[in-house]
This record gives C-alpha cells, sequence and structure tokens, in this order.
C-alpha cells in the first residue's frame, strides 16, 4: 500500500450505526465522523461484507479534516 494512503475502516452494528472507524477525532462520535466523511469524500468509500466498509483517502485529507474538527466553534 502507498504510505501516502490511509484506510479508514468502518464497522457497523445491526441498527445501522456506525460502532467502530478508524483516524476518528476524539471530539466527533464515530457515527458524526462517518457522515463527515461520506458527505465530503463519499466516493471514496466501499461498501464491504458482514456490515463493514471503507475510505481509501491521501494521508494528507485525512489530516486536513482531523485540523478542521478541532478548531473551536
Amino acid at each position: 500500500m502507498d504510505p501516502q494512503q490511509v484506510i479508514i475502516h468502518v464497522r457497523f452494528g445491526p441498527n445501522g450505526r456506525v460502532i467502530q472507524i478508524s483516524e476518528r477525532p476524539a471530539k466527533l462520535t464515530p457515527d458524526q465522523w462517518f457522515d463527515m466523511l461520506n458527505t465530503r469524500v463519499g466516493s471514496n468509500y466501499r461498501p464491504l461484507a458482514c456490515g463493514r466498509g471503507a475510505f481509501r483517502l491521501a494521508r494528507t485529507t485525512v489530516e486536513v479534516f482531523k485540523q478542521e474538527t478541532a478548531r473551536p466553534g
């Protein structure tokens, strides 16, 4: 895998809520992080089997999103 790429793994519960997602900023819930990613880079999401999915993003993009969520307000 390219070191400049990040794969954000998502796991969903039976009710459709996000129960686990990688690279999540502490300020956001799993659902909030997924919703933000899905809104901004949803075309980079791929559903997987067994209630899972993944976003494949550039590391710089993930860092920008994390910085944006860290800002007060």
